[in-house]
């Protein structure tokens, strides 16, 4: 049953929109989560790649949704040059829909409500404040008033858009992105392969993730300004027609990534936008999981403390904790990836040959991003920082 009022509504059950839910949840206030699609978790809409420090703050890792442990880096250069990469770090490839699905047990067990199926299209407005959500549900139109909206509505951010919050990513900025998950395939279980170059990823990169022995998400990411020309699926199934011509697809999605820098207004009166609302995505990875929980832990706890201390100035404070936290690493990344994904062919071919050469056992992300950033010593400079942050 839906209430008539909530202190805190979430729109959005990912892991950015339940984690911000926990965390209100557990400051006592009353919480609803509003998530558009029939179950938590599903469709998937990304990689499913996490490293272990990343989630162990909000999630005790979990063999039920673990498909992989990751302990290299497989980076391939257009010439089909490798180059290994051990870390002494773990990664772990997800089974998003278990992952998505416990993250919402945790913020139901913290007393937060979650209601599937609820269609959020607009915002409810009286003498000019936000007030509310209107919500379909179950065939039926409803209005649910609230202190505080959190959008955790993705990439569209319908309500971001609602609130006024300019929303606006250059075209450059938003990868377009197609993955399949397929069957059937050899690859080494416990690294993640990537493949760079202007055959398969112009201006960003080719992945595989494995899920097991035999299975992969096989997916590539490319520059929006790029795909106008020739669209992301045709750079895939040329690479799975040259590399894994006879492998079964399982599933397939596609969807837009924004890799930029956090917008510029992620709180607009009483409405806070977390995950790819916010543009929190690492703009070099594209990977948007950890970076989402920690926007939706800081916005939800003080989201609560707000509503207990009846002092809405305190959201002020999201912004600014945020940055602190991981908007200062993103935007070296953003300068990062602006100089390294426009590398040429021979460029990469360069950098590779030179990366072989470091031996196994010394070779590191740092190591490598030195080569790559030889004539830019303050990126490199940046990078060591955020490195060993």
């Amino acid at each position: 049953m839906l209430d008539k009022f909530y202190d805190v509504i979430v729109v959005g059950a990912g892991p950015s929109g339940t984690t911000a839910a926990r965390f209100a949840a557990e400051q006592g206030v009353s919480v609803i989560v509003l998530e558009k699609d029939r179950d938590v978790g599903y469709p998937v809409r990304c990689g499913e790649a996490v490293s272990k420090e990343g989630i162990e703050p909000f999630i005790q890792p979990d063999p039920k949704w673990i498909a992989s442990t990751i302990n290299s880096f497989i980076l391939i250069s257009p010439d089909e040059t490798e180059v290994k990469i051990n870390f002494n770090r773990t990664g772990y490839i997800l089974e998003r829909r278990i992952f998505d699905y416990e993250l919402g047990k945790l913020a139901a067990k913290a007393g937060a409500q979650i209601i599937t199926k609820a269609y959020v299209y607009d915002l409810l407005k009286e003498d000019g404040k936000i007030t509310g959500v209107k919500v379909e549900h179950n065939g039926e139109q409803k209005e649910i008033r609230g202190k505080i909206i959190i959008g955790a509505d993705g990439v569209e951010s319908r309500i971001g858009r609602f609130a006024g919050i300019k929303t606006h990513v250059k075209i450059s900025d938003m990868e377009c992105c197609v993955q399949f998950t397929v069957s059937s395939i050899s690859v080494n279980p416990n690294a993640c392969y990537f493949y760079f170059g202007t055959e398969y990823s112009p201006g960003g990169y080719l992945w595989i993730f494995p899920k097991g022995s035999d299975s992969a998400n096989i997916g590539l990411g490319i520059g929006g300004d790029k795909a106008k020309h020739r669209s992301p699926i045709s750079y895939i199934n040329h690479f799975l027609d040259k590399k894994y011509p006879q492998v079964p697809k399982l599933t397939m999605i596609s969807g837009g990534v924004p890799c930029s820098f956090t917008l510029e207004e992620i709180v607009k009166d009483n409405v806070m936008l977390v995950g790819d609302a916010a543009r929190q995505v690492n703009p070099l990875s594209g990977g948007g999981i950890t970076s989402g929980m920690i926007g939706g832990s800081i916005a939800g706890e003080i989201a609560g403390k707000a509503i207990k201390q009846n002092n809405f100035k305190l959201l002020q404070q999201y912004p600014e904790i945020w940055h602190q936290r991981v908007g200062k690493r993103h935007e070296i990344y953003y300068k990062i990836k602006n100089a390294i994904y426009n590398f040429s062919d021979k460029t990469l071919n360069s950098i590779a040959h030179s990366a072989i050469k470091i031996p196994e056992d010394e070779r590191t992300l740092l190591s490598i991003f030195k080569i790559a950033l030889y004539d830019k010593p303050s990126l490199i400079f940046d990078f060591a920082k955020i490195f060993f942050y």
